[in-house]
């Protein structure tokens, strides 16, 4: 049974990422279990949904949302589709990421032992960034997981802090050919703001592609006000488009939610008309998908 937001989120808010699996049951099993997200509903990806994505193949796919236990509005969503073989991890464009705040980040690579979640980042401090020691895992269906244990506010930005174990979904990470390019559809359509810009040595980047060390990646934040919402970051050339299946979902990461003040009011081609939807995180409120420069699905949710 869904539950209705206890307060309406801002304008640009994360209030949503969705991810593909083979498995429906053991990625349960992981984000409810090891995790300890709360199931909120089970159910099927409904032709009206599954058509607003731009993605009919996945109707009547099985779906589950879970939510953080903190109560934050965020839904965690799984679909059930089969893993793509041409998808591999941070090479690809789209969505790369969606980083969870979390309490004792030290712990969690025991807590995730003998669970779905593969450790591709143990927990270290970062030199220079005191803010936040992040942590990264792969799930069941190659999505990207970042556990990221807040300690401070940034300069430019507030980061949550957790108020349980796996609490909410506070950035999520895209990958792009063209980064200020990118920065500028968001500025221009979404009414957001490209913020900072980082230029450093991204270990998972590097790693993916067989980069040395010393080959550098441009980021920047994109924010409303002083709330992170995405962390867009430059890839490099030998980064190509995600392969999905005809009429699917994108593999992993493969859709993000935002609330909106009036879809109306924004400049954007969409894959639907704006339609209400029942069920979490909808709740009967309209809502609509775009797809964006770098290939990526966007769900816009009005929260007027």
């Amino acid at each position: 049974m869904s539950t209705p937001f206890p307060v309406r989120p801002k304008h640009g808010q994360l209030v949503g990422g969705l991810s593909t699996t083979p498995d429906l049951e053991a990625s349960i099993a992981d984000y409810q279990g090891v995790l300890g997200l709360e199931l909120v509903e089970t159910g099927s990806v409904s032709e009206s949904l599954a058509a607003a994505w731009g993605c009919p193949g996945s109707s009547g796919a099985r779906m589950a949302t879970l939510r953080p236990r903190s109560g934050t509005p965020c839904a965690i969503r799984l679909v059930e589709q089969p893993s793509h073989p041409g998808f591999v991890p941070t090479t690809t464009f789209g969505w790369a990421a969606f980083e969870l705040t979390v309490q004792d980040v030290f712990g969690w690579p025991d807590r995730l032992e003998e669970s779905g979640f593969e450790i591709r980042g143990l927990p270290r401090e970062l030199e220079g960034m005191a803010y936040f020691v992040p942590m990264q895992v792969l799930g069941r269906g190659r999505e990207m997981v970042y556990l990221n244990e807040v300690r401070a506010n940034m300069p430019n930005c507030d980061l949550p802090q957790a108020q349980s174990p796996v609490d909410h979904m506070f950035i999520s990470i895209l990958a792009t050919p063209d980064r200020q390019g990118t920065v500028e559809w968001y500025e221009k359509h979404l009414q957001l703001q490209g913020v900072d810009t980082f230029t450093l040595s991204y270990k998972m980047i590097n790693q993916a592609f067989d980069l040395s060390d010393s080959y550098r990646t441009e980021l920047t934040m994109v924010q409303e006000g002083r709330t992170t919402i995405f962390e867009v970051d430059g890839y490099p050339p030998q980064a190509t488009a995600r392969p999905t299946h005809t009429g699917m979902l994108p593999p992993g990461n493969a859709l993000v939610s935002i609330a909106v003040r009036d879809l109306d009011a924004l400049d954007i081609d969409w894959i639907t008309p704006p339609g209400a939807y029942p069920g979490y995180p909808y709740e009967n409120r309209r809502m609509a998908t775009l797809r964006g420069p770098a290939g990526e699905l966007l769900e816009c949710i009005e929260h007027d």
